[in-house]
């Protein structure tokens, strides 16, 4: 299986992508939904153009701040380790779901950066 983003409605007719590893699984869901298909893609190909950005590792004592575009790791509220991409502009374009470990997240951010600029588009209706 290659990977892919897939795009599709959701039950409030807006548009929303994931983006899939080569194995299937959800390596990263959109930031936000979208009102249109066209807007949906808009953000598609923003996720292409940041997902070489560096890492923050908020969840480490003392990090740097670094400037957008970025990748932001940190530790949610029950302790799990999340990633969200951010664009040049600020704005959340991608996030992960919950991992146990810091190195698991870490390869997921790596695995956008593999995937997602060659990754086809597939709108599900």
């Amino acid at each position: 299986m290659a990977a892919k983003f897939e795009i599709k409605k959701a039950k409030n007719g807006e548009y929303v992508f994931s983006l899939y590893a080569t194995n299937g699984q959800v390596i990263a869901t959109g930031g936000e939904t979208y009102s249109s298909l066209s807007a949906c893609k808009n953000g598609v190909e923003s996720v292409r153009k940041n997902c070489g950005a560096h890492v923050e590792d908020q969840s480490a004592a003392g990090a740097e701040t670094l400037s957008h575009p970025k990748y932001e790791l940190y530790k949610d509220k029950s302790g799990q380790f999340r990633f969200r991409l951010k664009a040049a502009n600020g704005e959340i374009v991608a996030v992960s779901e919950s991992y146990k470990a810091k190195a698991s997240a870490k390869n997921g951010i790596a695995s956008i950066g593999r995937n997602a600029p060659d990754a086809p588009v597939v709108v599900l209706e």
